[in-house]
């Protein structure tokens, strides 16, 4: 399991029951601002453009920023990344920025105006549903095998709890997302937390990504709260079959699923579930 000491805050409380109240300490998660910045063009004009400002949960930062590149479609794999940091000026009560720079190579296609209108559109639902699939589609993701991997039926009741055993920063403060990685049989292979649920994919498929073991064709994928489409499609972009989690999904998240070859599962809890798309994979 996994910490870090600027995830969370301890803070004085008045906790107030049947007996009165009284004043106690309580552990917080932390919530802090980070920029996530594109460093591209050729050798001899670099340049760096403001991709986007995400409230997160200080921990994996470097996961964060090369998960999001890769799920929000301007990487595809490791190669196109050449380095990670941090930059600008320490934050607060902080030794290290809030600012991260990721490198792209030279022959990564970078279009400012598109990329700075498509992340206001996607932050401000300003959207609709027709153009968010088209969107997805346009980027050339493929559609997945739908007869693999093969997952046992019954161990899909165990994925949230044993997820939840990984969760440190959950165990602490009971106020924070988390996103888990599978494989087929069950083995746990990841964690990662946030006080974002997007966030919380993202860390886990940067790790996996700056890990080099990308792509992600042969796991599970189970989230804390609901499946809805920004989960959805970016589980799409790390090709990831498989998406369980304990609440609902949406009409687009559905659509998206079935539109790629994804199993979708929602309301994981109490010995159920539904399976809303690609069931084929569900056996036993």
């Amino acid at each position: 399991m996994r910490t870090r000491e600027d995830s969370v805050a301890r803070v004085l409380v008045r906790k107030v029951g049947n007996g009165g109240g009284k004043r106690e300490p309580d552990t917080l998660v932390v919530e802090e601002p980070m920029e996530i910045r594109l460093g591209y063009g050729p050798a001899e004009d670099r340049r760096a453009l403001s991709l986007s400002i995400t409230m997160r949960t200080p921990g994996d930062d470097f996961e964060l920023a090369a998960g999001f590149l890769l799920t929000e479609g301007i990487v595809t794999g490791k190669g196109q990344i050449t380095a990670v940091e941090r930059c600008g000026p320490a934050a607060p009560g902080r030794e290290t920025g809030n600012i991260v720079r990721v490198e792209v190579t030279p022959d990564v296609p970078v279009d400012p105006a598109r990329l700075q209108r498509n992340f206001y559109a996607t932050s401000s639902c300003g959207i609709c549903g027709k153009a968010s699939l088209d969107a997805v589609e346009i980027r050339g993701l493929r559609e997945m095998d739908r007869s693999a991997p093969v997952v046992r039926k019954e161990m899909i009741h165990d994925l949230p709890s044993r997820m939840r055993e990984g969760q440190m920063l959950f165990h602490q403060t009971g106020g924070i997302h988390g996103a888990g990685l599978f494989q087929a049989d069950g083995t746990l292979l990841e964690v990662r937390e946030d006080v974002g649920r997007h966030n919380a994919v993202d860390k886990l498929v940067g790790g996996r990504l700056l890990a080099g073991s990308f792509p992600l064709h042969d796991t599970i994928m189970t989230v804390s709260g609901r499946a809805g489409f920004e989960i959805v499609q970016k589980a799409v972009a790390a090709e990831i079959p498989v998406v369980v989690s304990v609440g609902a999904p949406s009409t687009l998240s559905v659509s998206l699923a079935e539109r790629f070859g994804m199993t979708l599962i929602g309301f994981v809890r109490d010995n159920r579930y539904n399976i809303y798309t690609c069931e084929e994979r569900i056996h036993g």
